[in-house]
This record gives structure tokens, sequence and C-alpha cells, in this order.
């Protein structure tokens, strides 16, 4: 039962970020469960090493895991939120290249790549606390940090894929 306790923790984040679709936006009810959906992904690769369960699975789980949390709130934050349409442009390229390293895993490795860089998690936590920072720092400001630091992540991410380096 050890053994599954991280993916029992991915798991409920796809269920929480599910919740996250039924609740109001900007709410305390939101805002607490889009913490939970952040505490389980800190916590979750964090017990699999610990209990030395990490797996292909539980990895491939996670990726999902991120990707539902983050359409969830995506879904919720932006029509409620004006994103100036530059940001929206420079998501879609980061999009594109993200989409391009997925195939460049399939072509390079015969196989799906995520690799779980340390620039990755930056991003992933910047854009965890994005939507925590709306009330008291504009949009434009903070999300063009985050769009920096997500367009050299995929870059990065991209150039590891392609030259088979291990992160």
């Amino acid at each position: 039962m050890k053994k599954h306790i991280a993916n029992i923790l991915t798991g409920s984040r796809i269920l929480f970020s599910i919740v996250l679709l039924f609740l109001p936006v900007f709410s305390f009810w939101f805002y607490a469960v889009y913490l939970v959906c952040g505490l389980t992904d800190m916590a979750d690769g964090t017990v699999a090493r610990k209990l030395d369960a990490e797996s292909e699975f539980g990895s491939r789980l996670d990726t999902v895991a991120d990707f539902i949390f983050a359409v969830s709130a995506f879904v919720k934050i932006v029509p409620e939120t004006e994103v100036p349409k530059w940001m929206i442009i420079w998501v879609c390229l980061i999009a594109v290249i993200k989409a391009i390293n997925i195939i460049s895993g399939f072509v390079c490795r015969k196989k799906f790549v995520s690799e779980h860089t340390i620039m990755n998690k930056i991003t992933g936590l910047l854009l965890f606390l994005l939507p925590l920072t709306l009330s008291f720092i504009e949009l434009k400001h903070s999300g063009a940090v985050v769009c920096a630091v997500a367009t050299f992540a995929a870059v990065q991410e991209g150039h590891y894929i392609r030259t088979g380096k291990e992160v």
C-alpha cells in the first residue's frame, strides 16, 4: 500500500482539479481546493522518492494530473481576467514548443517523454502562484515573467529531449 500513496496523491489532484470546475472562481472554496491541488503536486514526488516508489507510470500520471489541473484553473480563471493579446500569443507559442517537444520525444526516443527539469518545476511554481497574485500584481507584469521562464524551460526541455541528455 505504501508504494501507491504517491499515485493516490496524484490521482486526488485530478479529482480536485475537476471539482475546481464547479466552484465559483476566486471564492474561498476555489482557493482552498486550488491550494490542495498545489500541495498534492508538491507532495506526490517527494513521497514517491521517500518511499522508493518512483515509477514511469507515476511520472506519466503526474504529467496528466498537472495538465488537468492547469486546464481546469485556466478554464475558470481566464474568462474572469483581462489577458493581453500579446500574452495569449506568447502562451500559444509556448504550447507549440511543448507540442514539438512531445513529437520529438516520440521521434528521438520512441516513447512519451516529459523532462522534470528544475526550470519546468520553477515554471510550475510560478504558474501555481500566478492566480494567487492577481489581486495585487498586474497580470501584464507577472504574466510576462511566467511566460519568459516557461519559454526558457520549454526550449531547454526540447534540447534535453533531442540530445538525449538525462535530467
